[in-house]
């Protein structure tokens, strides 16, 4: 019995992880995608409205993170991203739950997504300036890997909240 629970746990583990990688490897797509047509069609500085003044395309490199910030240290984003990186691929290998696997592939995809910038975009390899042409009123300029990494970060929240109040449940039960 304990060997066909073993089978199937990695019969899951598997498909979970094949379908994080499987997400992942398609917001690394999406983003490059948009990235190389926001090169192609865009004049940096540019602002083109999509959806009145809501949602706007404006192309910038971007040779910090989030808000422009450290815009000195774009080799230590360089590395981050590396381990990063390495460290959602050993998870791939981990993860059982549909949730995981959906969080890991949007973490993986954004982070990638940067990484790739960061390596063959100029100035030069590790210290390249990441592409950005999402722009809302009042917000940072940021990509398609962003909102993946943003919505990522917003299911871990969420699913740590809600561990928090089942755990919370179970012990009232218990008492």
């Amino acid at each position: 019995m304990q060997a066909a629970r073993g089978t199937t746990l990695n019969k899951q583990r598997w498909g979970v992880g094949l379908l994080a990688a499987g997400l992942g490897l398609t917001m690394l797509a999406v983003d490059q995608l948009i990235k190389i047509a926001s090169v192609t069609y865009l004049i940096p500085g540019e602002r083109v409205p999509l959806v009145g003044e809501l949602l706007s395309l404006n192309l910038i490199r971007n040779p910090g993170a989030a808000f422009g910030m450290g815009s000195g240290v774009t080799i230590v984003f360089s590395v981050f991203a590396i381990l990063a990186t390495l460290g959602c691929l050993v998870a791939l290998t981990r993860i059982t739950a549909l949730w995981h696997a959906v969080a890991l592939g949007l973490l993986f995809g954004g982070i990638t997504g940067n990484l790739v910038d960061r390596i063959t975009q100029p100035p030069a390899a590790l210290h390249g300036h990441v592409i950005d042409m999402f722009q809302v009123p009042n917000f940072a300029i940021f990509n398609w890997a962003d909102i993946c990494i943003t919505v990522a970060a917003g299911l871990i929240i969420v699913a740590g909240v809600l561990a928090e109040v089942r755990e919370r449940n179970l012990q009232k039960v218990a008492a």
